[in-house]
């Protein structure tokens, strides 16, 4: 009973993440249909500028706390509506305070952990005990699993409060600069076209550098590996 009673707001987190998925509302903030619907979104925010910045400051908490897949379209949705900076700055709101939820919720389900931890955090032990700020600001920096899985993982590992809290917002708000800019550079891009989704899309400069920038993060785990396997002796070798 007391486990049950340890797990209740993780579960409650995933059903929560489940009812959003399944509600719809992630297509219906799908870049081509917020072009369809421009006209009427600018209205509305001009009409409510603080309730409609706080509605997306607050979905994108639940999005994040629930760690569902498919936060990005929130996030670029952002940039749609808010512009890239601003977006950023709502964005980077709510993914800390959402994976601070899920990462309180992880730990209070985990308490100080089980003799068999789930495959992913097992991978990630050994480094987080040599170098815990560095491995969590690696963890946070460089997309080497979704976010929401490295929030839960974090907690199993009982990674401290404020290490968390700083690597978060900072991994994050990174990636965010990037997610946010797509959405703001889609918006124009899709405003130009009629809201046709086409090839073209790709060659706009406000979303081809951000998309390339995703992709170096992308490739960073490759890359350090990589660099960490050449600076590693060899057999034989001292």
């Amino acid at each position: 009973m007391s486990r049950l009673r340890a797990a209740l707001p993780l579960i409650l987190l995933v059903i929560a993440g489940i009812a959003l998925f399944s509600s719809g509302l992630m297509d219906r903030l799908h870049p081509e249909q917020l072009v369809q619907h421009q006209a009427q979104m600018r209205a509305d925010i001009a009409a409510a500028p603080w309730l409609s910045r706080i509605t997306f400051i607050g979905l994108l908490t639940l999005a994040m706390s629930t760690g569902i897949p498919g936060t990005v379209i929130i996030i670029m949705a952002g940039g749609f509506a808010f512009g890239a900076l601003e977006g950023t700055i709502y964005s980077s709101i709510g993914l800390t305070l959402g994976t601070l939820i899920l990462f309180l919720a992880s730990r209070y389900a985990f308490g100080a952990g089980s003799k068999h931890p789930p495959a992913l955090v097992d991978k990630l032990h050994h480094g987080f005990e040599r170098h815990p700020v560095a491995y969590t600001l690696f963890l946070r920096f460089v997309p080497v699993a979704p976010f929401g899985l490295i929030t839960v993982a974090l907690a199993w590992l009982r990674c401290p409060m404020w290490l968390f809290l700083g690597a978060s917002w900072l991994g994050g708000t990174v990636s965010l600069i990037f997610e946010t800019s797509i959405g703001a550079g889609l918006g124009d891009a899709l405003a130009q076209s009629n809201g046709h989704f086409g090839p073209e899309l790709l060659m706009q400069r406000g979303v081809w550098m951000p998309l390339a920038a995703i992709a170096v993060l992308a490739l960073l785990p490759l890359l350090v590996e990589r660099f960490v396997r050449r600076r590693q002796p060899g057999p034989g070798q001292d």
